[in-house]
């Protein structure tokens, strides 16, 4: 498995962890429930992993997981203005943050094709969720993949 698809499989393993402890407490982010800070998560989960995590693998995981949850609300708008008939509370968690992920790789990081982001974020779908994952993921994706080629979808 190439590095950069393991980063975003622990990055959404992250965003998984995080948004369910997030709910589970009085919704205030972190594990603690007590507002722990991003950087504490993080280390907390590192620290987790062991030495099972190596520099590139951890460097690109910790950029998806601090820019999706530095620009959570905006790319929640996006999923949730995308997604026609589905609110992000009834989508699936896994699925809920896999399009997080995926979305701040198509608006925020220039680097990487759309294609690319889009076919590993299918992955991840079929790998981690239900039998529609995939499709689901691929769909709303691919709507905001054309808006932003067509300069409908404000940075």
């Amino acid at each position: 498995m190439g590095t950069r698809r393991r980063s975003r499989e622990l990055a959404l393993q992250f965003l998984y962890q995080f948004d369910t402890l997030s709910e589970a407490s009085d919704g205030t982010p972190g594990a603690s429930g007590k507002g722990a800070s991003l950087d504490e998560e993080l280390a907390l989960f590192w620290e987790g992993h062991g030495d099972r995590v190596h520099g590139d693998m951890k460097d690109f995981a910790g950029t998806l997981i601090r820019g999706a949850c530095g620009n959570l609300s905006h790319i929640d708008g996006i999923i949730t203005r995308y997604s026609e008939n589905w609110r992000l509370s009834r989508m699936s968690r896994i699925d809920r943050n896999i399009l997080r992920l995926a979305l701040y790789e198509l608006v925020y990081l220039s680097g990487i094709p759309p294609a690319v982001t889009i076919n590993e974020a299918v992955e991840l779908g079929k790998r981690f969720g239900t039998e529609e994952s995939g499709s689901f993921i691929n769909g709303i994706l691919d709507k905001i993949r054309l808006a932003k080629e067509n300069g409908e979808l404000i940075k």
